[in-house]
């Protein structure tokens, strides 16, 4: 069972799986065939295949996700919720055969470069989706759903004993608009224009 599969919550589905694009497989075989008669092919295959087979990276209803590595496993995990931005690298070769880079930014420093995969723009599409269908809701575990609940009782608590009695029902008049039009300052100081 590969590594996605096996770490998916309960509820949680995978949209898209990253796929390796089918130039690099062949460059591999290539590389094998061509130099395997004086042996660096068959490292260079070898070392191609392995990072091929080991590499995981999927889009799931909650998470991007990138696993690489056999023995040193390395993961990237990325909420939905907190994806900002996705960017596809393509160069001209890239898309004539049909792969790219694609790479997603998040809140903070959060940054998933993922190896070059086939069909990149299907897996960018998949991450919109998610995106969508999340709606920006914020998950929370029941936990950290009570905290908060807490936190905003002990607020509106603080906020009512401030109030003097006798006037919890009375709010000061907002004072009427000004239509006057206001001058303001420009960076340097001068005055701009309306």
């Amino acid at each position: 069972m590969r590594y996605i599969d096996e770490s998916l919550a309960p509820g949680e589905t995978i949209i898209a799986r990253g796929k390796w694009p089918t130039v690099l497989w062949a460059l591999a075989w290539i590389a094998l065939l061509v130099l395997g008669i004086i042996l660096v092919g068959v490292f260079i295959f070898a070392g191609m295949a392995i990072k091929m087979k080991t590499t995981d990276f999927a889009v799931t209803n909650r998470r991007v996700i990138l696993k690489q590595g056999w023995l040193n496993r390395k993961t990237h995990e990325l909420a939905v919720e907190s994806v900002e931005g996705v960017s596809l690298d393509q160069s001209i070769w890239a898309r004539l055969f049909g792969y790219g880079r694609v790479v997603v930014t998040g809140t903070g420093e959060a940054i998933i470069v993922f190896p070059p995969m086939a069909h990149p723009v299907e897996f960018r599409r998949a991450i919109e989706a998610a995106r969508a269908d999340c709606g920006g809701e914020v998950h929370l575990a029941r936990e950290d759903r009570a905290a908060l609940h807490r936190a905003a009782e002990a607020s509106a608590d603080a906020a009512n004993a401030n109030e003097p009695e006798g006037v919890e029902g009375v709010r000061e008049a907002e004072p009427e608009h000004d239509e006057r039009p206001r001058k303001r300052r420009s960076f340097i100081g001068l005055r701009a224009r309306r």
